[in-house]
């Protein structure tokens, strides 16, 4: 009866399994919409077909005795209308919650580790339970408890990813990034293909339509970083400025003169598109790219392949045929001890095609990024662009700290010299008439002069804090993180004294994140400093609600600012619900002087 009930089981699991096809069918219909424009319909498809594996796991659960929890990540949180009545995401409003809500759940469904299991799970488990019902024949009700965990391994929830993951996962993993690269450089084909035909048919569209085009080719950048660790940034020349009208206020483009800056806006902006080397190298890239991606990934399948069809025919197809099966160019076998003769060599054909898929996809990586990277024109056009930017910055902080240090000495110091000038006179007009009073008068004065010093000092402190120059950067941001009522743990190693105004341009970028992260809500946080590659580099992580955004806040703003002056930059992650990570980069020479030996701190303070 056990045996009877599990077959009914393995049976229906089996049936259910094929359901999965069907999910995938749509999974690459709304896609393939994705790709001609339609974007509302992959998100939505990704998450209805969770729904069926949702119910594998309640069967694995009690037809397997197999419990699965669900794998995926917490759903996004609703948006929060802000005071004006706007939603925000970024650096762009909407008066709607709709797009906001719908782009965050998209983001939510394709970037969860879990999505790319699952669609593979859908893949494999009907090929898997075609032999279902056999296995348990055979096997018995232990089948389905091994079935259950095969189950769990795909779509239930794992562990974290440790450091160290084994071979096989590992060039696995680095398969379907090679396949990852050429599905995107395939789609990246299909957009310039459409981009070539509008610049070709329609010109006014070029603009909007080549921009367009542009999130896709900067999805394959973002990506082939994230998988292989070949960083490819974007090449594009920094966007037009506004027209400037003439003196009669008409705005010129050539000979046209236009009463509007409407149009020559869209003149300047057609040229900054079509004007731009890396459109067309863009344009080069898609057509090279796929290739390549196919001649590196199509021996890797072709191996694979070969392989995997030589086990099944060994061990899957051969036990239910009476003739005996060739798997060629080996001889005919018939018996499990021919195949298991020449199994070794499937196996190593199977080896022989994913030893190499790392490096491969590394190789893929790298030509993307000769044709999809920066050229040194694209990177002398931002620097020049930055350039531009940071002294207009540093020009406004200059003069914003100047009139900070001139309210603070007119209203404070200032005005203590000026009583203590006062009560100057006063003793001379009593010290012989009163000389009692001259004497408190004295003391008062004593008192203030010491107050007006100690005022003094903190403005001095604030100007240029003393312990940089006295100890240097890395116990100056111990000093900061022992004044913090934050619990702070300061780490790294500085092989010498930094420039001064780098120093303490950083001292007060990092006592902003903490006065930041002290703010709103944090109660630990942890400061590592380190230099390398002609490069300072801080980071500073607290442990609060998230959701900085640098737009919003005055503070975050400063620091950007405070950078630019020595060309750094500021790189903030902050999901909502923590944690939030601060890293600035301040590109600046160190001197090792015997002075400043070598120190490697790590302190925590309470």
């Amino acid at each position: 009866m056990t045996y009877l009930r599990a077959l009914g089981r393995a049976c229906a699991l089996a049936a259910f399994a094929f359901l999965s096809w069907f999910d995938v069918l749509v999974e690459l219909i709304a896609f393939a919409l994705l790709c001609v424009g339609l974007v509302f319909f992959l998100g939505p498809a990704v998450e209805w077909t969770r729904h069926r594996s949702a119910t594998a796991r309640t069967l694995a659960a009690h037809w397997c005795d197999v419990e699965i929890a669900a794998p995926y990540q917490p759903e996004p949180p609703e948006p929060a209308r802000e005071r004006d009545g706007w939603y925000r995401d970024g650096n762009t409003l909407y008066k709607r919650a709709f797009w906001v809500r719908w782009q965050h759940r998209l983001t939510w469904a394709l970037e969860d580790p879990a999505a790319g299991r699952e669609f593979t799970w859908q893949l494999l488990n009907p090929l898997c339970t075609l032999a279902l019902p056999v296995a348990v024949l055979l096997g018995g009700p232990a089948v389905l408890r091994g079935y259950g965990r095969w189950t769990r391994w795909w779509i239930g929830a794992r562990p974290p990813a440790k450091p160290h993951r084994a071979w096989l996962h590992q060039h696995l993993e680095s398969l379907g990034h090679q396949c990852g690269i050429l599905a995107l450089s395939l789609v990246q084909l299909v957009f310039s293909v459409w981009q070539l035909i509008v610049i070709a048919g329609v010109l006014p569209l070029a603009t909007p339509v080549v921009l367009w085009g542009r999130t896709i080719t900067d999805t394959l950048r973002r990506e082939a970083g994230n998988w292989t660790g070949v960083r490819i940034g974007k090449p594009y020349l920094p966007p037009p400025g506004l027209p400037v009208p003439r003196p009669d206020g008409l705005y010129q483009v050539g000979k046209q003169l236009y009463e509007e800056p409407f149009w020559p806006v869209q003149h300047a902006r057609r040229r900054w598109v079509l004007g731009d080397r890396a459109t067309w190298r863009d344009f080069i890239g898609s057509g090279l790219i796929p290739l390549v991606s196919l001649a590196l990934t199509l021996p890797v399948v072709a191996l694979l392949g070969w392989g995997a069809f030589g086990l099944l025919t060994l061990w899957v197809w051969r036990p239910f045929v009476t003739s005996p099966v060739r798997w060629f160019p080996l001889p005919e076998v018939s018996t499990h001890l021919g195949a298991a003769a020449q199994t070794p060599l499937a196996l190593v054909l199977l080896a022989l095609g994913l030893a190499p898929t790392t490096w491969l996809a590394r190789q893929q990586a790298r030509f993307a990024r000769v044709w999809l990277g920066p050229t040194e024109a694209s990177r002398l056009a931002h620097r020049v662009e930055r350039l531009k930017q940071t002294r207009t910055d540093v020009t406004v902080t200059q003069a914003a700290e100047l009139r900070r240090i001139e309210r603070d000495l007119h209203d404070g110091i200032q005005s203590r010299l000026v009583a203590m000038g006062m009560k100057l006179g006063a003793v001379e007009a009593l010290v012989d008439t009163d000389p009692a009073a001259a004497k408190r008068l004295a003391a008062e004065l004593r008192a203030s002069s010491s107050e007006a010093l100690t005022e003094l000092r903190v403005l001095i402190r604030g100007i240029h804090p003393p312990v940089l120059s006295e100890r240097g950067l890395l116990d100056a941001v111990r000093a900061l993180a022992m004044d913090s009522p934050l619990k702070a743990q300061v780490t790294g190693s500085l092989p010498g004294r930094i420039e001064e105004p780098v120093e303490a341009c950083t001292y007060f970028a990092v006592s902003e994140l903490l006065g930041n992260a002290a703010k709103h809500g944090a109660g630990r946080v942890t400061i590592d400093v380190g230099f390398a590659d002609d490069e300072l580099t801080v980071v500073v992580t607290d442990d609060g609600p998230g959701g900085a955004v640098p737009a919003r806040g005055s503070g975050l703003r400063g620091i950007e600012r405070r950078l630019g002056g020595f060309d750094g930059r500021l790189t903030l992650t902050s999901p909502i619900g923590g944690p939030t990570r601060a890293t600035v980069e301040i590109p600046c020479q160190i001197d090792p002087a015997p002075l400043s030996p070598k120190t490697s701190t790590s302190s925590e303070t309470a």
